[in-house]
């Protein structure tokens, strides 16, 4: 294998990893951009797949694990002291009371195809306690399913198109949202049709979980 030229890919790799990791609790982070990117970039022979790859998929993995641990191990409850955490923690827990076992662990593999949807997933799977070993199961399989499919992405605009690289990052981005948004309706038909039992969620005195079942 022929190892590309230049210091681009090792700056690369260590920043892709961070965004990445940092996108599980901050959104904004741009690391949509830089897998695509990252995807270009292979397309032109910049970059190395197995690196890209690794990089992207225990960002992501690592991220899930760090974000699950902070709602584990009580984070709302920081979260309760400001009036906005206060709605974050109130609008997760009343989604997650709405959730059955195996959407759950569904949503782990697939929300993180949906803007945000990574985030509400893993902090959900956090307050409810969800076992942690067929949580690291589900991350991971999400993780290598969504870099293999965002990087895919970056790659095949790369290798279809004469345009410039920003470009091309932008084709693969809308195409990612466009898929995004339809996971998104369909996942919220099958919930909406469901009759799975919810999975418990932590109750905390500064925001006891709402009853459901009471007019």
């Amino acid at each position: 294998m022929e190892i590309p030229e230049g210091p681009l890919q090792w700056v690369y790799y260590p920043m892709t990893l961070l965004l990445v990791i940092l996108d599980a609790a901050v959104p904004a982070a741009p690391s949509e951009f830089m897998v695509i990117g990252g995807g270009t970039l292979l397309a032109n022979g910049e970059l190395i797949l197995p690196l890209v790859f690794l990089a992207v998929m225990l960002g992501s993995w690592l991220g899930d694990l760090l974000l699950f641990l902070l709602f584990q191990r009580g984070i709302n409850t920081w979260l309760n002291r400001y009036s906005w955490g206060r709605r974050i923690d109130r609008g997760v827990t009343l989604a997650l009371s709405k959730a059955g076992e195996s959407s759950t662990y569904a949503a782990v593999v697939a929300a993180r195809f949906i803007p945000g949807g990574r985030t509400a997933a893993v902090a959900a799977s956090g307050l409810a306690d969800v076992p942690f070993k067929p949580f690291l199961l589900a991350s991971a399989a999400g993780s290598a399913l969504w870099a293999t499919w965002m990087i895919g992405l970056g790659f095949a605009a790369g290798r279809v198109s004469a345009f410039p690289f920003w470009v091309n990052v932008l084709i693969g981005t809308g195409v990612g949202i466009v898929v995004g948004s339809v996971i998104a309706m369909v996942i919220g038909f099958r919930r909406r049709h469901s009759g799975r039992s919810a999975l418990p969620v932590r109750e905390s005195a500064a925001n006891p979980v709402p009853d459901l079942g009471a007019e």
